[in-house]
């Protein structure tokens, strides 16, 4: 079967700096996602895998715009440990809002004396990427899953 508008395709990846080579993610468990347009996975790698099947691999170089957007300044905060909640740790995460009032999610990038820096980037903002995959899977989506615009069952979302 072929990676289509709606089936889902399960992956195995390796994500490494393009520039260093440094890994920086191999997930033990494959990446499942239904592919169309669902936002459920890099847009990328879905241009890349449409057409192809089971067995396919490829290489993808990624500037940072292809990948997970360039560094945004904007989205640092530094807040007062007094406000911050009992528990969590450098490497959790926060919800907080972005200066629009729209909700977001922070990362504890480090805490320092009474102060915590909070970054709203992704991780890997910034970063030129160099993702290996693998398609191991490819099936047809479900008409629930597409109706809730994601997989559901063995590596994706359960109800």
């Amino acid at each position: 079967m072929q990676i289509t508008q709606d089936t889902v395709v399960t992956l195995r990846l390796r994500i490494a700096d393009a520039q260093s080579g440094q890994l920086l993610d191999s997930p033990k468990e494959p990446v499942v996602y239904l592919h169309g347009g669902y936002d459920n996975i890099l847009a990328a790698i879905e241009a890349a895998l449409d057409g192809q099947a089971a067995g396919h691999q490829a290489t993808l170089n990624l500037s940072p715009e292809q990948a997970f957007g360039a560094r945004d300044e904007s989205l640092l905060r530094t807040i007062p440990k007094s406000e911050f909640p009992p528990g969590v740790k450098v490497g959790g995460q926060l919800r907080g809002q972005l200066d629009n009032g729209e909700p977001h999610v922070f990362n504890v990038v480090k805490i320092k004396g009474p102060q915590v820096l909070l970054d709203g980037n992704h991780p890997l903002a910034g970063r030129s990427l160099r993702i290996q995959l693998n398609v191991v899977a490819v099936r047809a989506a479900t008409g629930e899953e597409i109706a809730h615009r994601h997989v559901h069952g063995d590596g994706g979302h359960h109800h």
